[in-house]
């Protein structure tokens, strides 16, 4: 009986073996007929590389706001404008840089597996920030359903989600609505940025299930649409926290 089962157990071992073996194959196969490219670089990827190669990681400009004790730029950001308990962002925003490729790809390219992958670096961050260890939920910043619909995903939500599934925390795609479409916010003033997201966002009662919120989004420039969803948020659920997010701060 015992000779029996070792022998089974030595069976489905090397059975196991072959499956991973094959599994391995196919996989390097597929990668060699159809490599996939850095989405900055634009060179063929190691096997082991998702998205974006070593060396344009290598080349992005990190923040390190996790490691500061004083008031960050994105914290002095919204200074004298709305209350925020903390904001971060991973990285730096680079003009022709490692940094505004990974944004484009993200923003325009269908890849909402980059915001995943980016999601869970910021998700590391923050998970050594005192201020962020009380979150309730995540809410990604919302595209209106035309804009949704066109580009095929919400590049904030995909970011939301690469931070929730590493730290285990509810994204609400559903608490925050867009209620407006919005001309683009490129080559806007400050004031006209302003000037075109208020009354764009609607919050439901459903937010006053939390008491810390974190809103994400995929880069900040002025602040203007943040500063908008949390003055929205606000008007519903006067007392919550609400602490920002992003991928990158211009």
């Amino acid at each position: 009986m015992l000779i029996a089962q070792a022998t089974l157990s030595k069976v489905m071992g090397n059975v196991k073996s072959v499956s991973l073996n094959r599994f391995s194959f196919w996989g390097d196969l597929v990668h060699l007929v159809f490599p996939e490219a850095c989405i900055s670089c634009s060179k063929e990827l190691a096997f082991s590389e998702k998205s974006i190669c070593s060396i344009c990681i290598s080349e992005l400009s990190e923040t390190n706001f996790h490691l500061s004790k004083d008031p960050t730029a994105i914290d002095q950001l919204f200074w004298g404008r709305f209350d925020i308990h903390k904001a971060y962002s991973y990285l730096f925003f680079e003009k022709g840089k490692s940094s505004q490729h990974v944004l484009f790809s993200l923003k325009y390219k269908d890849n909402p597996a980059i915001g995943e992958y980016f999601g869970a670096k910021i998700a590391n961050r923050i998970s050594t920030m005192s201020e962020f260890n009380d979150i309730d939920a995540l809410i990604p910043a919302p595209l209106h359903p035309k804009k949704a619909f066109l580009r095929g995903y919400n590049q904030s939500e995909a970011l939301a989600k690469g931070i929730g599934e590493t730290l285990n925390i509810t994204v609400d795609i559903t608490s925050v609505i867009r209620a407006k479409h919005g001309s683009t916010q490129t080559k806007k003033s400050r004031f006209q940025r302003w000037d075109n997201v208020q009354s764009t966002f609607k919050t439901k009662k459903s937010i006053l299930n939390y008491n810390h919120i974190v809103l994400v989004d995929d880069v900040i420039t002025t602040g203007s649409t943040l500063e908008s969803i949390a003055q929205s948020i606000r008007l519903t659920h006067p007392k919550v926290k609400i602490s920002i997010v992003t991928l990158a701060i211009s």
